[in-house]
């Protein structure tokens, strides 16, 4: 009897996917990220509109920012997972710009897709945008057109944060600029490199409008004051991380009791030791108690007969922050403490804004370590993608403080890169000459997106700005969404500027990703693991 060869080896297990090959994994994977630059194209620059997300927990989000819209859409692509982590990446790194990276990695891929059907291999691509990349960068350098001199001079420090706020919040970019740098100046350290993002902190507030914010030097934290007393001078601050009641005992206990007496004095013990060990804390000077826990009422009660105000702050990051903007030391046990655990806050109030009762932490003397962004709005919504932009300009300041050099903005850098990296490419000899090219091409959809989406003729108006830049070498001519002065404008001369430092960065993570996602010739994915099927969403979830 003749043995039976097997047909072929099964190597993997049953389920697995196997994509190879130009057609079915480097198109599809080049496809999956241009559908999702395509998402947050739209709602690029200060016409960008705003996208509604519904994430898996039914939260809503009303945005254009673009960190926020990648964040919260569950991109399971594993190219497109590539394209999420590099503007994950730019948002962590510069907190700006992460709108950048994903449009030109979108758009180096759409242009690698041409060559590809051109003939040319994946790793001639590869080798030519790497080439380009670092021509870029290079051109990049010599297009700065300013210097932030003095990052503690509030025109200087508007010059850069403008635009970027304008591109979140078109119309408000005048208030919020103002309320980013007057908070940035108050925090700044004499060493400007020393610039913590995280000493600026933002309180939304709902009721009136966006014309009542303000900036606090100081902390503020949305609720009052536990007990009667609500406000206190020059006053010396203790912070308990733990809570301030009766410790209870891990196991229960019974206890007998044989008559009335023992049954009144069965709680005094109690008690005495807790005005004792709050008295110590009144004796030590302190004014102020925060707690990040619960207060008992016997607690409470003894603190406001010694005249102290308590303040329940319930996050420890909050709780953090107060320790470095009073000085004090957290405390895990109710105690007096030392003179040197004591924080001191010139003034601890309550005050009422729309209704709400806050509580204030204000240094008046010295530069305050922290500063609090108060911002009134209409909706919840309003409120959170009013912070976002607040957010985007603080991480300008972070960006400046490293490196002060500020580009032509509204497409103009990029322009003028097209066109200079164009010129690399004509004299670059063999296949790279392509790859350039195409990198420069690539640029060309930031000033395209603009218009599009200011809703003017991109096709004429791009024609405008090679014309333009062609005649003279500049490089400050951009897209004018306004379209007053023929459809461009002189960015610099407008104030209209981008951080170099972010964009750069931008470049990078945008290169890296498409030639990243270009490497890729094979996709291997195994079967899902099995577990509870998902609920299914209700269709009519929208219907009253």
């Amino acid at each position: 009897m003749a043995l039976r060869i097997p047909q072929g080896t099964q190597m993997l297990k049953d389920g697995y996917k196997h994509l190879q090959g130009v057609d079915e994994a480097v198109l599809r994977n080049i496809q999956a990220v241009h559908d999702l630059s395509e998402i947050t194209r739209t709602s690029f620059g200060p016409n960008g509109r705003n996208k509604i997300i519904i994430n898996h927990l039914e939260k809503l989000f009303v945005t254009n920012d673009a960190a926020t819209i990648i964040r919260e859409l569950e991109v399971v692509h594993p190219a497109a997972k590539l394209l999420v982590m590099a503007s994950q990446q730019q948002e962590a790194e510069m907190g700006d710009a992460s709108n950048l990276v994903s449009i030109i990695a979108g758009e180096l891929l759409q242009k690698a897709e041409n060559l590809l059907r051109m003939g040319l291999h994946p790793s001639d691509i590869v080798q030519g945008y790497e080439v380009a990349s670092a021509k870029a960068l290079e051109i990049l350098e010599e297009l700065a057109v300013e210097d932030v001199k003095n990052v503690k001079s509030k025109d200087d420090l508007i010059k850069a944060v403008k635009s970027s706020i304008a591109a979140k919040q078109y119309g408000h970019e005048d208030v919020l600029t103002e309320l980013v740098c007057d908070a940035a100046i108050a925090v700044m350290p004499k060493e400007a490199s020393n610039f913590n993002v995280d000493n600026i902190r933002v309180v939304k507030i709902m009721g009136s409008s966006l014309y009542e914010s303000r900036v606090i030097k100081g902390m503020v934290f949305g609720r009052s004051p536990e007990g009667t007393i609500t406000s206190a001078k020059k006053a010396k601050v203790a912070i308990f991380t733990c809570p301030l009641d009766i410790a209870q005992t891990e196991t229960k206990g019974t206890v007998l009791i044989h008559n009335a007496n023992e049954m009144l004095d069965f709680t005094k013990g109690e008690e005495k030791q807790m005005e004792q060990m709050l008295k110590a804390v009144a004796d030590a000077g302190v004014k102020v108690v925060v707690t990040g826990n619960a207060v008992g009422e016997l607690a409470l009660h003894y603190l406001n007969r010694f005249g102290i105000v308590v303040v329940k702050v319930l996050s420890k990051f909050d709780l953090r922050r107060l320790c470095r903007a009073t000085g004090a030391t957290a405390l895990a046990r109710v105690g007096a403490p030392m003179p040197e655990e004591m924080g001191f806050c010139d003034i601890v109030e309550t005050v009422e804004i729309g209704g709400d009762r806050v509580t204030v932490f204000r240094q008046e003397e010295e530069a305050s370590k922290t500063a609090t962004i108060v911002i009134r709005g209409a909706t919840q919504n309003h409120l959170d993608d009013l912070e976002r932009a607040v957010d985007d300009g603080v991480n300008v300041i972070k960006a400046l403080v490293k490196d002060p050099r500020l580009v032509p903005g509204a497409g103009a850098a990029e322009m003028e890169l097209l066109k200079r990296l164009l010129a690399v490419g004509e004299r670059t000899p063999g296949l790279n000459q392509h790859s350039i090219k195409k990198f420069a091409e690539a640029f060309e959809v930031i000033p395209r997106t603009l218009a599009e989406n200011a809703g003017l003729d991109a096709t004429e108006l791009l024609s405008k700005l090679y014309a333009s830049h062609h005649a003279d070498d500049s490089g400050v001519m951009g897209v004018d969404i306004d379209s007053e002065n023929n459809g461009i404008v002189d960015a610099h001369g407008a104030g209209i500027l981008d951080v170099l430092a972010a964009k750069s960065y931008a470049i990078r993570l945008a290169t890296e990703a498409a030639m990243t996602v270009l490497r890729v010739d094979q996709l291997i994915m195994s079967k899902p693991a099995g577990g509870p099927v998902a609920p299914k969403k209700n269709q009519h979830w929208d219907e009253d």
